[in-house]
């Protein structure tokens, strides 16, 4: 399907009963314009209609009379509501419908008649009026309340993994950047409860080296966390030429702080990766912060099994055999030997490890996991050392 085609078909669908753009300012943030006049004129009509229904809603046990020309009216908007929403899904133009008024949209297709006019049932509540806020929510803008007022902030995506999105948007309230992770739509149920799980682990920890987080919306699997300015891998990148000993050695400890706070909790994060560890700089002091705690693994948690799929470029690759789920401190400590390697040389290959890191490489990823480091501490007895 083109789907600018059918959003110009929807937009002609609803010439003749009339364009309308009293509620404009609220879709201005919709790229295209055909769709922010098909948008911004159904809720219109939908005000519009609900407005005349609480008028006419029951006053007792019985239902009250719709009339005709509203009933197939509304009959109309519905249909190119939910027939636009479906063509966009997935789309750059993909909206979600708000909640209250997608219940209500399937509450009236069970009662409204094309013909006759409808009977409006006697439990039908007075529908809430959104004058001020909108009915369609672009899935590139975020709605966020707070005590003075709703506002709608344009998203900006930064990147993808398996399971989410991550957006970023400027908060003009607070006047501060913050990040916007949304699952993806085709996540099976375990996969949403490990999601959950991440947002839930994180807004447990507390501490300066792991990622905070704000709010989890369970309607639309998304949460609000802290901005970063960078990855580690890309901080690394950009500043290989220019890092010093002591700047290198200074993250490197950072790290090790931050997992050895994580371990003193009884998890292993299980995706140790330069992607998974995030830079903020501040007045040009890089300060780490640990995110993605998806696979987390916990005690006696029943979404750490056997048949966790092997991720993570860093890991030890014994896993592929062994099982993600024989995963225990050694392996934690082998991922992390080798983030701290790609700090300390810019460098994944670690062939020829340079002399001075040479005992630290041969003990953090020793074949024999009996004679790895057993704890961050002592990898940071070790890094001390060099």
């Amino acid at each position: 399907m083109n789907i600018e085609n059918y959003i110009e078909s929807q937009y002609r669908e609803l010439l003749p009963y009339g364009l309308n753009t009293e509620h404009a300012d609220l879709y201005a943030f919709v790229g295209n314009q055909k769709l922010r006049e098909v948008l911004t004129t159904l809720h219109y009509h939908l005000i519009s209609l609900f407005r005349t229904m609480n008028e006419r809603l029951p006053s007792g046990e019985n239902g009250a009379h719709f009339w005709a020309d509203p009933s197939r009216l509304l009959i109309k908007v519905i249909e190119i509501t939910l027939g636009t929403y479906n063509a966009v899904k997935g789309s750059e133009y993909a909206f979600e419908i708000d909640s209250y008024y997608n219940e209500l949209i399937m509450k009236c297709r069970d009662f409204l008649s094309s013909s006759g006019g409808s009977l409006i049932p006697a439990d039908m509540p007075k529908i809430d009026l959104y004058y001020v806020q909108p009915i369609f929510l672009p899935t590139s803008v975020i709605t966020v309340s707070n005590l003075q007022t709703t506002m709608n902030f344009e998203l900006k995506h930064l990147g993808e993994g398996s399971y989410a999105n991550v957006f970023k948007y400027k908060d003009t309230f607070y006047n501060r950047n913050f990040a916007l992770k949304r699952a993806k739509k085709d996540l099976t149920d375990k996969e949403l409860a490990r999601f959950k799980r991440e947002f839930d682990e994180m807004d447990e920890f507390s501490s300066p080296y792991i990622l905070e987080v704000y709010c989890y919306n369970a309607e639309k699997n998304e949460y609000i966390m802290e901005y970063m300015d960078d990855t580690l891998d890309g901080y690394i990148t950009k500043h290989n030429a220019i890092l010093t000993m002591a700047q290198r050695k200074g993250i490197a400890q950072q790290i090790l702080r931050a997992f050895d706070y994580i371990h003193s909790k009884k998890r292993l994060h299980r995706d140790v990766s330069p992607k998974n560890i995030l830079i903020r700089v501040y007045d040009d002091v890089p300060v780490v912060k640990i995110a993605d705690f998806g696979l987390v693994k916990i005690p006696d948690s029943n979404l750490t099994t056997a048949n966790t799929e092997f991720k993570g470029y860093f890991n030890d690759p014994s896993l592929i055999v062994d099982g993600f789920d024989t995963y225990n401190i050694h392996h934690e400590t082998y991922a992390l030997t080798r983030v701290i390697y790609y700090v300390m040389t810019g460098r994944t290959n670690i062939e020829k490890a340079p002399a001075s890191l040479s005992d630290f490489i041969q003990r953090g990823l020793s074949t024999d996991k009996a004679k790895r480091f057993k704890n961050t501490n002592e990898m940071a007895q070790a890094l001390r050392a060099i």
